[in-house]
């Protein structure tokens, strides 16, 4: 590479060329991308540009023009396309934002969600014939890599293991030609495929059993079995659900939080993704709303009416991976029994501030936030019709709502979301919240950093869910998790699936990258923050971060031209 100068103002790049002369690299100082005489991003030392024109042998699309005593890293054209040849260096020229946010991530392990159907993480299931001896049976088991065989019976199902060859054939010195149905486990005990994953495998650790049947319409449609990865990686989760579940440990109230961090330093290291850990720290901290309601309800008597509990804010997104402060509220059918819902509440909220769930600042509480849903669905129409000031914030922290407990139907509250997709007002109202936070970026795009540190959660986290949150809703989709909003509003043609693909691994990039912070900080006795100090910060992590940002920047105007709100 050879050191370029130019002088402030100095064009580098331009569309009159036919082609780049070389992938530039800022060394010194920073250069200004131009569009029609217009600014549209920066690129500091480090920020290479020239490749797009390069990759497509055409004209450059933008006048890249010199911010003031510049100094560039050029490698010629020839050498350039010679580099491509390796794939790892032509991928990442090629690539676009959210392919290089992926690139950067470290390879996930694809375990399975212990909220998931069972069925979703099983395997399909091996047959042996019903007349087949132990040595067939041995044979096949060694064809197809399995641990298990199924076989057909009269009265129902039987299954043959690799542990029941060991203790009723060889520790027995039975023939070879022994019928394997004679040693076989029968009847096999079996669950529906829809039972969730995290109920299936404790069945199996209550059973003693390491292979399980799953059933849909009396037929067997796959195999679960407690691999070593299972055992190794979910028992601490199992663990607490298990001590969840039984209503003689009360003592899990006080340790719960410490636990909780214990599993979610646990999943991070061993390579999880973040959107696994968060549906994790979701399927407990239901686990333990449910546990306290039981208890409630034992305190109190059987419930006089169905009710709904119902998480709020990142918990209803299953965003959450670290405790915050509550946020919840609660829903019942009869307005008569205000009085029982109200005590229901309160215990709950006691049982959750023991846990370590801090009461939420802005009073958003099943204690206060306690109706009839009749009154609900009056408090959604005003919103909806109204939507500006208190009852606008109100509204956002309610679209995100998830019912965990209680049976009560809130169809009534679906059907108004539904219709809130066509309330053109409400959709416009609810893009303008949106652009409230915004990407802390200054002077040529440079991160704004306040006292050396910068929040993760304002400048993207938050613009990203707020933006998901009104695609989602244009796209008539009720779902809660961010990532699946954006999945939807590109579905459905509302949002580019490129923008949709570049806001989803912004998201897991920025989300990633918090988590790993705070752990850090509780790993050194300090509280958790949305703040990262910018020494904490690699220049490779800050050079994404910046694109990160401008990314979501670049969005929010896009939105504000959408609804033709004051552009950013």
């Amino acid at each position: 590479m050879v050191v370029c100068h130019f002088a402030p103002g100095a064009v580098i790049l331009e569309p009159s060329q036919s082609e780049a002369e070389g992938l530039y690299v800022v060394y010194q100082g920073a250069v200004r991308l131009e569009q029609d005489g217009q600014a549209v991003a920066w690129l500091e030392p480090g920020e290479a540009f020239g490749y797009p024109s390069l990759l497509g042998q055409q004209p450059p699309s933008l006048t890249v023009r010199a911010e003031g005593e510049t100094a560039c890293l050029r490698l010629s054209k020839e050498a350039f396309r010679g580099l491509l040849q390796k794939p790892s260096f032509a991928l990442f020229f090629s690539a676009r934002l959210a392919e290089r946010l992926r690139l950067l991530q470290p390879m996930a392990l694809n375990l399975p969600d212990l909220g998931q159907p069972a069925g979703e993480a099983a395997e399909a299931g091996v047959w042996l014939e019903p007349g087949a001896s132990v040595a067939q049976a041995a044979r096949l088991m060694r064809e197809r890599g399995v641990s298990a065989l199924l076989i057909p019976q009269p009265r129902g199902l039987a299954i043959l293991t690799d542990r029941d060859l060991r203790n009723r054939v060889l520790a027995e010195e039975l023939p070879y030609h022994t019928p394997a149905s004679t040693v076989a486990s029968s009847p096999a005990r079996t669950l529906p495929a829809s039972t969730p994953l995290h109920e299936a495998l404790l069945f199996m650790e209550q059973q003693g059993i390491h292979h399980l049947p799953l059933t849909q319409q009396s037929q067997v449609v796959g195999l679960l079995t407690d691999r070593a990865f299972l055992r190794r990686w979910l028992q601490t989760p199992l663990a607490l659900l298990k001590r969840l579940a039984k209503e003689e440990h009360p003592g899990v109230l006080q340790d719960y939080r410490q636990q909780l961090e214990a599993i979610v330093r646990q999943m991070f290291a061993a390579g999880f993704a973040v959107q696994a850990i968060t549906r994790q720290v979701s399927l407990l901290n239901d686990a333990l709303t449910r546990a306290l309601l039981r208890r409630a309800e034992q305190n109190l008597g059987p419930p006089p009416c169905p009710y709904a509990w119902l998480v709020l804010g990142s918990e209803g997104r299953t965003e959450q991976a670290l405790l915050t402060d509550q946020d919840n509220a609660l829903a019942y059918a009869e307005k008569t029994a205000k009085a029982y819902f109200q005590a229901l509440a309160q215990q709950v909220l006691e049982g959750l501030l023991q846990a370590g769930f801090p009461p939420c600042p802005g009073g958003f509480m099943a204690d206060r936030w306690c109706f009839p849903l009749a009154e609900w669905e009056a408090r959604f129409e005003q919103w909806l019709a109204v939507p500006e000031g208190e009852g606008l914030l109100e509204a956002q922290i309610f679209l995100d709502f998830r019912s965990i407990a209680g049976g009560l139907s809130l169809e009534p509250l679906q059907r108004r979301l539904r219709q809130a997709s066509k309330n053109r007002p409400f959709l416009t109202a609810l893009a303008r919240s949106a652009l409230v936070f915004t990407p802390p970026l200054g002077l040529l795009g440079r991160i704004r950093f306040e006292e050396g540190t910068v929040n993760l959660k304002k400048g993207g986290l938050a613009a990203i869910v707020g933006l998901a949150r009104v695609y989602g809703l244009e796209a008539q989709s009720l779902a809660r998790p961010t990532l699946e909003r954006l999945r939807a509003a590109a579905l459905a043609r509302v949002l580019p699936q490129e923008e949709a693909e570049d806001l989803s691994e912004a998201f897991l990039f920025l989300s990633h990258l918090r988590l790993r912070h705070q752990l850090l900080a509780l790993a050194q006795g300090q509280p958790p923050t949305n703040r990262v100090a910018q020494a904490a910060l690699s220049p490779r992590e800050l050079q994404v971060l910046r694109q990160v940002f401008l990314r979501v920047r670049q969005a929010q105007q896009t939105l504000a031209a959408r609804f033709r709100l004051q552009v950013l």
